[in-house]
């Protein structure tokens, strides 16, 4: 005989209408839940609002992001192709500029022939940015995850079809277990399920 441990995860709530589901996320907001969540079948205009999200983080790492790219193209190529190191003192990178000298039509080959750097700063400043828009996004929200604890509940497949559902997960600091299902019942939510994941 083989006993599996389980933990709870949350309440999973349903909700009959978008404006019901909408009215329960202002309620579930005001109350002071952090660790909640609603699922559709299709965006809702304004939810965002209603569950009080605040606005992404992402952009500021995006930015700091591109300008990593940014210094490490200007930084590269000002090694290998210019005397700017030997000019401020460091004689001993001179080598590298001297060893890869970009020449163009006998032009200069120092710090003020930027617009030559310019094609490998652009594409250095936009592959980075695309990489910390992946990875930071992944890390955000939790992903690679292989399996959601809410996907063993057979009522939450609906979610897909015409389905309306609030979440609020165990970890939130105000979670109890009465509290919060009598919460949901009193914002109007039908088959309150307690979702326990496998640990």
């Amino acid at each position: 005989m083989s006993t599996t441990l389980k933990r709870v995860h949350g309440f999973l709530a349903e909700f009959d209408s978008v404006q019901d589901l909408y009215h329960a996320a202002e309620h579930v907001r005001d109350a002071g839940y952090q660790r909640w969540d609603v699922h559709t079948p299709f965006p809702i205009h304004g939810m965002d609002h209603a569950m009080g999200v605040k606005r992404s983080k992402l952009p500021y790492f995006v930015f700091f992001g591109g300008m990593t790219g940014t210094c490490v193209a200007f930084t590269l190529q000002t090694l290998t192709q210019t005397t700017f190191w030997s000019d401020i003192g460091f004689g001993f990178l001179q080598t590298l500029a001297e060893t890869y000298p970009t020449v163009v039509q006998a032009k200069p080959t120092h710090i003020w022939t930027l617009p030559a750097f310019f094609p490998v700063m652009f594409e250095l400043t936009i592959l980075f940015s695309a990489f910390t828009v992946l990875f930071g996004l992944l890390s955000m929200i939790g992903l690679p995850r292989l399996n959601h604890p809410l996907f063993v509940s057979k009522r939450f497949a609906k979610f897909s079809d015409d389905g309306f559902f609030v979440c609020i997960e165990a970890r939130d600091p105000k979670f109890s277990q009465e509290g919060t299902k009598s919460f949901l019942e009193k914002l109007g939510g039908k088959n309150i399920e307690l979702v326990e994941d496998d640990i």
